[in-house]
């Protein structure tokens, strides 16, 4: 083996353990349960909250309150895949103070082995019987919708579990289709849960006008974290490698923790293509194989380096279905940390959401992934508080760059998308923070978690507030995903323009029905909210001091106009930069100019004052050539502006030839 390296962490958080999250109240509900139970009237209620946090519980109690107290007859659970049902099995709630238990009956416990279609059957008889609680796959609930008219489920909630598998393309998600109609076409009352909203391919769970159905519950990861007994720290982090991820990987993989790896999926670039040998090579590098348990699958590694014994469970090869039900079986068993239960787990499209080991400290992901929502649900696997688990690590093992070969774009693209999701995650991961406007004389002292600011335009609408109170990270993940500002967040454009620009320009199409006075609020939330979780406070004496731009500043003397000159997520070139050798810098910043953010004329009229400060600061003009990214835009701004004014000169020359004639 060789020497473990520390992945470069671009989030080190550190939490509080206050025991706040997991603590139970007299009806024993944890802190996520109350807020979502709090809510239980609500017709449509969508539950946004960290994996942990207890969901399939706060499902159970809103839905006994809907069967006992509010007319409803049936309650329909649905899971996106037959391992995760389990997590809605009968449970005694009245030994902890709560009024009644959650039972379902083996008959309508469709998540046992067969298909989803040819339970639809069960599915009709369940509504037509007298029994209350059903539990199936979304793939049976997609064909029972198809064989129902939409009042048959009147009377009925209907609880959708990993709800970020629903879509508003209708396209790639009949069900999200089908959701609507049954919205449209009963009296449904719906309870929709995700631990991760977010969607890669950028496409709405819901589209806004079905989403403004529902009422939100959030409950962040920094509440479920900080809350937390025994956890107290979480790093994200990335590993660069040139060849093979098989001869890179024991660089970051350390056998004294407990260990989830995901290889790549065998489309990816960073594939051998043979997922079986990519498992030989991982087992290789541990040490030798002593014995594989035939009940269980787990196989029994002596470790080269230390000659102590370390248990593995496959699930990448999916060749023998038994052998791996018997793994995952096993696994869900496991109520164990000590040395002889599992050490290690191999997974290639498993063991992500719904996947149970508290004990995990490392996620270990070869290659990078499209979707932010499967990124949080690999991290989730980790976030698990759990006796003798102090610090939880994600580390993300990415090929580097290679000018040999023909695919830098995408190479140079996954590396600047990996690192932009995880600076996502430092923003959901981070406290959050209350921003207020610090008027003229305005000296009174505020409570933790409240930061004034000279100029902050606060919120004037409800509107405005419930995005910023339930959606900004969203509104985060949709910024981070979009190719221009990408390239932007790595320097390719000036602060204020990424800004005062580009976000802006995002929010517009994000949420057309907002006016400019809205949409400029929401800007400076997102951008507010963002530099200071980007930034490292530090409590001096009575005062405190946030770090920006590589130096400190009182929080007191902040202003809107300090903060926007600050590019929010600068930092992701700064990792990358620290990380990669020289001649691999070079090809990420080729690759960047090469797709140079396109100009527009309201990004070059918003410039044009900092061009001519420029000018007369540098006594020349920008210089198109220079190394400097920011002096180098500037001078294509001008050219384009040159450009534009040479347009409207020849249009006119013709419209006065026209007219003259």
């Amino acid at each position: 083996m060789n020497a473990i390296k520390k992945p470069v962490n671009i989030v080190d958080v550190t939490y509080a353990q206050t025991g706040a999250s997991v603590n139970t109240d007299a009806m024993g509900m944890r802190e996520m349960q109350q807020r979502a139970f709090a809510k239980r009237d609500a017709q449509h209620l969508l539950i946004k909250a960290p994996p942990a946090s207890g969901k399939s519980r706060a499902l159970m109690f809103i839905a006994l309150d809907k069967l006992y107290n509010q007319g409803r007859k049936k309650v329909i659970v649905a899971v996106p895949e037959r391992s995760i049902g389990g997590s809605f099995a009968s449970t005694d709630l009245t030994k902890f103070g709560f009024f009644a238990d959650w039972e379902v009956k083996p008959e309508h416990n469709l998540c046992d082995p067969g298909s989803s279609q040819g339970k639809v059957g069960a599915f009709i008889d369940f509504l037509n019987g007298p029994d209350a609680v059903l539990v199936c796959t979304h793939a049976t609930l997609r064909f029972a919708f198809e064989k129902l008219a939409p009042d048959a489920f009147n009377d009925t909630v209907l609880a959708i579990d990993e709800f970020h598998h629903v879509s508003a393309d209708t396209e790639s998600s009949r069900l999200g289709a089908l959701l609507r109609e049954v919205m449209n076409g009963s009296d449904v009352h719906i309870v929709a849960m995700t631990g991760s909203y977010f969607r890669g391919d950028s496409v709405p769970v819901l589209s806004a006008e079905d989403e403004a159905r529902f009422t939100p519950v959030t409950f962040n990861y920094y509440d479920q974290l900080n809350g937390y007994e025994h956890l107290h720290s979480l790093g994200i982090g990335h590993h660069f490698y040139q060849g093979r991820y098989t001869d890179a990987i024991d660089e970051v993989f350390d056998l004294d923790k407990k260990t989830i790896i995901h290889i790549p999926n065998v489309n990816s670039g960073e594939s051998t293509k043979d997922k079986i040998e990519e498992v030989g090579f991982i087992i290789d590098s541990i040490g030798h194989v002593e014995s594989t348990d035939d009940d269980t699958g787990i196989i029994t590694i002596q470790r080269a380096d230390t000659g102590a014994m370390l248990r593995l469970a496959d699930l990448v090869d999916d060749t023998d279905q038994k052998k791996r039900a018997d793994t995952l079986h096993y696994l869900s068993t496991v109520a164990s940390r000590d040395r002889g239960a599992v050490d290690v787990i191999l997974a290639l499209g498993m063991a992500k959401e719904g996947f149970d080991w508290p004990y995990a400290e490392h996620a270990l992901t070869v290659g990078y992934r499209a979707s932010l929502t499967e990124v949080i649900q690999i991290i989730g696997r980790v976030t698990r508080d759990s006796p003798g688990k102090d610090h939880a690590q994600f580390t993300n093992l990415i090929a580097e760059p290679d000018a040999s070969q023909g695919e830098v774009k995408v190479s140079v693209n996954n590396m600047l998308k990996a690192i932009t999701a995880s600076l996502l995650m430092e923003q959901v991961l981070a406290q959050n923070f209350e921003f207020k406007t610090k008027r003229t004389g305005d000296d009174d002292a505020t409570g933790p978690g409240v930061i004034k600011i000279k100029g902050f335009k606060e919120p004037s609408s409800e509107r405005v507030k419930q995005i910023v109170e339930t959606d900004l990270n969203d509104l985060k993940a949709t910024i981070l995903q979009d190719d221009t500002f990408a390239k932007a967040a790595f320097g390719s454009v000036d602060a204020e323009t990424t800004n005062k620009v580009l976000i802006p320009k995002i929010i517009r199409e994000k949420y057309p029905d907002l006016d400019e006075t809205q949409v400029e609020q929401l800007r400076q939330q997102v951008v507010v909210d963002s530099v200071i979780k980007n930034g490292e406070v530090r409590q001096v004496g009575d005062k405190r001091f946030i770090r920006m731009s590589e130096k400190f500043v009182n929080i007191d003397d902040i202003n809107i106009n300090l903060i926007d000159s600050v590019n929010p997520f600068q930092r992701a070139f700064e990792v990358i930069s620290k990380s990669v050798t020289p001649s691999v810098l070079r090809i990420i910043s080729d690759a960047i100019t090469a797709t140079r953010v396109e100009i527009t004329e309201e990004e070059a009229l918003a410039a044009w004052p900092k061009i001519l400060q420029w000018r007369k600061v540098n006594g020349r003009k920008p210089n198109v050539r220079s190394d400097d990214p920011t002096e180098k835009r500037y001078a294509e701004i001008v050219l384009f502006l040159q450009r534009k004014k040479q347009e409207r000169e020849v249009a006119q020359r013709a419209t006065q030839m026209v007219d003259g004639s």
